[in-house]
């Protein structure tokens, strides 16, 4: 059976050592893009510098079921609605 997400996540191109890399809004952390970016740097995600997506962040996983189960509990950690 398939596990439905919570968190639309954008698949974008390998870094450079050919990982993959995925991108979500800042939203899916918080209302403002300062305290997202600081959640999201807790569980490795970075400032997303393209135009393509604006107020991404970006992550480097395989696994996006794991990084979306990350990503709400830090949100439930800092009591996010």
């Amino acid at each position: 059976m398939k596990q439905t997400q919570i968190i639309d996540f954008k698949r974008i191109n390998n870094d450079i050592n050919g990982n993959p890399r995925y991108v979500c809004h800042f939203l899916n952390f918080a209302s403002d893009y300062a305290t997202a970016l600081n959640l999201a740097r807790e569980i490795g995600g970075k400032k997303f510098h393209n135009k393509q997506y604006g107020g991404g962040i970006v992550f480097q996983s395989y696994n996006v079921q794991d990084l979306e189960k990350r990503i709400l509990e830090i949100k439930y950690k800092v009591r996010i609605p």
